[in-house]
C-alpha cells in the first residue's frame, strides 16, 4: 500500500486562523533576532489562495547595517538566532 496524502486535508488546514498566528510568530521570531539592539526590522504576512505567508522586511538605508549586504547579513542572524525554542 502506498501512502497518500490528504491534499485537500493539508491544503484546509495551512489556512487556518492558527497557522497565520504561528506564521507570524515566527516572522516576528526572525526580525527580533535580525534587528538586534539597533536593527529596525518589520514583519508582513497575508492569507493567500493557498496558505498563509510571511515576510521580514529589513531597512536596507539603515547606516550601521552596511546597505544591502549588511541587511542581508542580518536577515541570515536572523534566521539562524530564530529556530531555536
Amino acid at each position: 500500500m502506498k501512502f497518500r496524502p490528504n491534499r485537500n486535508g493539508i491544503n484546509s488546514l495551512m489556512k487556518t486562523p492558527a497557522v497565520g498566528q504561528e506564521v507570524r510568530r515566527i516572522a516576528g521570531r526572525i526580525a527580533a533576532a535580525a534587528a538586534g539592539p539597533e536593527g529596525d526590522f518589520r514583519t508582513d504576512s497575508a492569507l493567500g489562495s493557498r496558505r498563509w505567508r510571511a515576510a521580514v522586511i529589513g531597512n536596507y538605508n539603515f547606516p550601521k547595517s552596511g546597505g544591502h549586504a549588511g541587511s542581508r547579513r542580518d536577515l541570515l542572524r536572523g534566521l539562524d538566532g530564530a529556530h531555536g525554542e
